[in-house]
């Protein structure tokens, strides 16, 4: 007895004898098999009793092959609409082979049948129907798999949101005003305020290495670690010293980011900047040129033994600083050329006597569409000093 190949395949023809001596031809091949008389019969039995392929004759009463083909391929159902189809026909010739294709068979035997044409024929549309039924199998689990996905990104981006700070704090004499672009739902960057044991407020911002819901995690973590450094230390460069040694020892070497903070005095506008491996501070001037203030250590987690130094300041009325991420560099749009810190310098000249005008004057110029994508995550932190009105 010979083994069966696994997949069931439906003879169609009106012609009894041509019918079995095919399924009897199939059957010793090695073929599971079944007939049909007519194509009305076999589209009523097809949603029951679903085969693998069909043998299609061409030429039948009632309905032929290419009217039961063309009903075959406009069904709801995608499984019956896909059935690999070999058309069966006793005419010869390039006009008949056209005529089987624009019907919509996958292939087409000429009679009087070759057995082995047709045997490789029909392992050929086994196979790829096999390959189509992997394809959407696979694809069935890559959209579950990016369902998953924007469900996790949607969880992670609830969290972020809850960690950015939502408005700016209430700091007499002082503006404030942020703005925070992941590049997907989720992002490196995070930003954050706090008030220190002596009355400064600490303003800090942090990018961690990546995108998405990874990142994010990092961003989760540096806020925890800045509120617990200024818990345990009032000046900047040894808050940031622990940020650095918590970040390493639960990560190694593996991974850092990039952070700078400034403590501001609010009452005398004095400030102290220590940077890890970020951009540098800019320093708005009232009536004067904008200052660079660089970092002077490597990323938090690439040294165990960083050493960080402050940079002390003074804010006068009118003057602000722009705390920001690489994220501002782009290059954006069309424009070729990368901004820079000198760029931006010259960018604020003129300087802004408002922190939403110093803010929206940089995010505007460099990336003006708050709609399209970015090629980095942003984030920006302007604080100017008010100026004094009245007599």
């Amino acid at each position: 007895m010979t083994e069966g190949k696994g997949d069931d395949i439906l003879v169609i023809d009106d012609d009894r004898t041509s019918r079995r001596m095919l399924l009897q031809a199939l059957r010793s091949a090695g073929y599971h098999c079944r007939d049909s008389a007519s194509g009305i019969e076999a589209l009523e039995t097809l949603p029951r009793d679903l085969p693998s392929l069909l043998l299609l004759d061409f030429h039948m009463p009632e309905l032929n092959g290419a009217e039961v083909l063309a009903r075959l391929r406009a069904d709801a159902d995608p499984a019956i609409a896909q059935l690999p189809v070999i058309m069966l026909t006793g005419d010869g010739g390039e006009e008949s082979e056209v005529l089987c294709l624009e019907a919509g068979a996958n292939d087409f035997v000429t009679k009087p049948i070759n057995l082995p044409v047709l045997r490789a024929r029909i392992d050929t549309q086994l196979r790829l129907q096999s390959l189509r039924r992997q394809l959407q199998q696979q694809n069935k689990e890559l959209e579950a798999w990016r369902e998953n996905l924007e469900r996790d990104l949607a969880a992670a981006r609830l969290t972020q949101q809850s960690l950015i700070p939502q408005k700016p704090p209430n700091l007499p004499g002082w503006e404030i005003a942020a703005e925070y672009r992941p590049v997907i739902q989720v992002g490196g960057d995070i930003y954050g305020w706090l008030r220190m044991p002596d009355r400064r407020t600490l303003f800090w911002i942090a990018d961690a290495t990546g995108h998405g819901a990874a990142a994010a995690l990092l961003t989760t973590l540096a806020k925890l670690l800045f509120h617990h450094g200024s818990v345990e230390h009032v000046e900047p460069a040894k808050i940031m010293q622990a940020v650095n040694a918590d970040f390493r020892s639960i990560f190694g070497a593996r991974s850092f980011m990039t952070a700078m903070c400034v403590a501001l005095d609010p009452e005398s506008g004095r400030a102290s900047v220590v940077g890890a491996g970020h951009p540098p501070l800019l320093v708005t001037r009232q009536g004067a040129e904008t200052e660079l203030v660089p970092s002077n250590a490597p990323p938090l987690g690439l040294l165990e033994d960083s050493q960080f130094a402050e940079t002390a300041i003074e804010l006068r009325p009118g003057d602000g600083f722009l705390l920001y991420t690489d994220g501002l560099y782009g290059p954006w749009k069309e424009e070729g050329e990368r901004w820079s810190p000198t760029r931006l310098q010259a960018l604020l000249a003129q300087n802004e006597s408002s922190a939403q005008g110093l803010l929206r004057k940089v995010v505007e110029r460099v990336a003006p569409d708050a709609g399209s994508t970015l090629p980095d995550d942003l984030a920006v932190v302007a604080v100017v000093r008010k100026v004094a009105t009245g007599l």
